[in-house]
């Protein structure tokens, strides 16, 4: 790319990015240690906890829990193979589906997502929600929904 097409940061732009990167990094890294000091399930595996036990029949295909969760299918098997050795979800076949493959949460998913859910959501309480005024977390949701559809349009 031609040096002299980019459009540059202005001091306000890189000022806010810098805090963005700073602030989603520190998040993560404090968010994902409250989960290894105290819970049954890694913050990942927490994530697709949430999605298979919003889902009917606490299923989804391999496919569909890889787009919700925004990882490559290849770090989705390993996470879910992982999982299966610890009973927490087990993967089978789609019915009527012969090559499409469903991971599935198991009684002992379950029982983990509700042991951890107290304490990931006191973490997340301390470190975000109770971190911003209403107004903030309201503009926070719209603005990070937009970098997703703009990042998702871009793969």
């Amino acid at each position: 790319m031609d040096h002299d097409a980019v459009r540059w940061l202005d001091e306000d732009q890189q000022w806010a990015w810098r805090r963005f990167l700073e602030g989603t990094s520190r998040f993560f890294e404090a968010l994902g240690d409250a989960h290894d000091e105290g819970l049954p399930v890694t913050l990942g595996e927490y994530h697709l906890l949430v999605q298979l036990s919003e889902a009917p029949e606490r299923a989804l295909r391999m496919s569909a829990l890889a787009d919700f969760l925004a990882l490559s299918r290849s770090r989705l098997t390993h996470t879910v193979d992982r999982m299966e050795k610890r009973g927490l979800v087990t993967r089978e076949p789609v019915p009527g589906d012969r090559r499409g493959v469903r991971c599935v949460m198991t009684d002992a998913g379950y029982d983990a997502l509700v042991a951890a859910a107290p304490g990931h959501v006191t973490a997340v309480r301390r470190l975000l929600v109770d971190v911003l005024d209403a107004d903030e977390m309201t503009t926070l949701g719209r603005a990070m929904s937009k970098v997703a559809h703009a990042a998702k349009g871009a793969e």
